[in-house]
């Protein structure tokens, strides 16, 4: 047991040096910058037959829903290692994981929603599966949010942490849905070799290792504001008494 704590502890320090650290911050600008290049310099603007600048929000939409899966992979895992464990690190890393997953599944709603206006003429498709499902996911991580802002101690805690943990499930559901379901209009794109909408393999890497860079920097932001919260209201009790 003490060496799986002091396992713990060791990885709680790689990961926040990691978080704060310069290649973090240097490859969150870097590949931003490569990423709009490529996007607005190198890739096509045609897809699915239609060419309309608006496609190339493809390439962000694409890495936003990627990212917003890690952020909420990472909020099952904060989640389970803090019932687990009980560390106060655990449960910062879930709701700073769970915050961001949120805004990234939010834009990543948002900008579907542009790029469907443009390719299949409709803002929103209830038919579509992986539209569905997805919102369930949004839905589901706002339920998060709502009962972590509601606790108040780490009993209460707790209970955020079970449901960080149960509504996982929605995740892969939504992932894996456009094949276990027939899609209206998303179709499957890895290891799907009759993929027509014409993404640009390069641009979407890029893209996404750019998003994850932004996850990963934003996550050291937020875990260093948890960190000031708990340090301000352990102020505040100490002045009081």
């Amino acid at each position: 047991m003490r060496a799986i704590s002091s396992g713990l502890s060791r990885l709680v320090r790689l990961l926040d040096r990691v978080m704060w650290s310069g290649v973090v911050r240097w490859g969150t600008l870097l590949t931003g910058m490569v990423s709009i290049i490529l996007v607005f310099g190198h890739a096509s603007s045609t897809m699915y037959g239609i060419d309309h600048g608006a496609n190339l929000i493809a390439y962000w939409h694409i890495a936003l829903a990627w990212t917003s899966s890690l952020a909420l992979a990472t909020t099952f895992l904060g989640s389970l290692l803090y019932l687990r464990y009980n560390g106060r690190f655990w449960n910062r890393l879930a709701h700073s994981a769970g915050e961001i997953g949120f805004l990234f599944a939010t834009l990543t709603l948002i900008t579907g929603s542009i790029w469907g206006k443009v390719v299949w003429n409709s803002w929103w498709e209830w038919s579509d599966v992986r539209l569905v499902t997805f919102l369930i996911v949004w839905l589901v991580y706002a339920g998060y949010l709502v009962v972590y802002s509601s606790t108040e101690n780490s009993d209460d805690e707790k209970y955020a942490s079970v449901y960080g943990v149960i509504g996982f499930v929605t995740v892969p559901i939504s992932y894996t849905a456009t094949r276990l379901w027939t899609p209206t209009f998303h179709e499957a794109t890895l290891g799907n070799e009759n993929v027509s909408a014409n993404i640009d393999p390069l641009t979407l890497v890029v893209s996404i290792i750019a998003v994850t860079f932004l996850y990963a920097y934003l996550m050291g932001v937020r875990i260093k504001l948890h960190e000031l919260e708990d340090k301000v209201l352990w102020e505040t009790i100490q002045n009081q008494r």
